[in-house]
């Protein structure tokens, strides 16, 4: 009886209560526990501690990582699951270790992680992320595009090459104006920019082939929102391409950059997105800076069934 109150009493606090949910559907490392919770190494290591002490988790190890699995005797893991359902971030947890375990399966996507990484480290005249994105743009076959938070326009322009026609939103009307001009002055007929918010733009529902979120997300005050309002007026098979900053810890790009969100980390888009309906999703670490504050680039792909 002891040992069931002090098991009960220990999981009566929400975090080591999703700890327990998480690594009783997998075994999970410390690393992949800070990636779905938020959360730092020393707070899910002492949870962890405490809940191999009253015997609820136990650790293996494999490679460099400690895998921490469930031994909660199973009259105590009913009582667990039932009292999970009360803690409104289960449902993310699911969803985010949904998206990691499909990161564990792509192996191929390690080896392109690898080769992203050594991209632009070794000098080659002619070669860089920004050539090779013009040459992509270039070859991308979309009738109908959106440039969500577009600012000055400067991809939205680049995308106005190939498509159809282009929409660029913004909030701010002197960025449309200075864009629309530019549009016009380039003879760019088929970009059109318009004044909106990301988290309501001003286009059709079920008009776009493609919706492009790049670093807006961060701006926006319910995210959540501006991905939803993305997959509205998308077309089925429409795709969105989020680009933003992997979350960070540099306070100070609030004041200096207008952010009112220090980033994502890869597990809360990708739950992101699959809230939001979105399939198919993928996200990559794309480009690392090398100078301070080492902001890092997030990439996040879905489509709309």
């Amino acid at each position: 009886m002891a040992s069931m109150l002090k098991s009960l009493k220990l999981l009566s606090d929400p975090t080591r209560l999703r700890i327990l949910m998480l690594v009783g559907s997998e075994a999970l490392s410390v690393a992949e526990l800070q990636e779905i919770l938020g959360m730092g190494q020393s707070r899910i290591s002492t949870q962890l501690s405490q809940l191999k002490t009253a015997g609820l988790v136990t650790d293996e190890r494999s490679g460099k990582n400690n895998m921490y699995s469930c031994t909660a005797a199973k009259d105590l893991l009913e009582v667990a699951q039932l009292a999970a359902e009360e803690v409104p971030e289960v449902a993310a947890d699911r969803a985010s270790l949904r998206h990691l375990l499909r990161k564990r399966r792509d192996t191929a996507r390690a080896y392109f992680d690898e080769l992203a990484g050594r991209f632009g480290k070794d000098y080659v005249p002619g070669r860089s992320w920004k050539a090779l994105a013009e040459a992509l743009i270039k070859v991308l076959n979309y009738k109908i595009v959106a440039d969500l938070g577009a600012g000055e326009g400067t991809l939205a322009q680049l995308l106005a090459q190939r498509a159809e026609k282009v929409i660029a939103v913004d909030l701010s009307p002197k960025m449309v104006e200075f864009g629309q001009a530019l549009a016009v002055q380039n003879g760019l007929s088929n970009l059109e920019y318009r004044i909106g918010d990301i988290e309501a733009p001003p286009i059709d529902e079920q008009s776009l082939d493609l919706a492009i979120l790049s670093q807006a997300l961060h701006h926006a005050e319910h995210p959540q929102l501006a991905i939803d309002s993305a997959f509205r007026i998308l077309k089925p098979g429409g795709r969105l391409i989020v680009l933003d900053l992997l979350q960070h810890s540099f306070d100070e790009a609030r004041e200096l950059y207008a952010d009112r969100w220090l980033g994502f980390s890869e597990s809360v888009l990708a739950s992101m997105l699959e809230k939001s309906g979105f399939t198919e999703i993928e996200t990559v670490v794309a480009d690392r800076e090398t100078s301070a504050p080492n902001f890092q680039t997030l990439l996040g792909i879905g489509t709309r069934p």
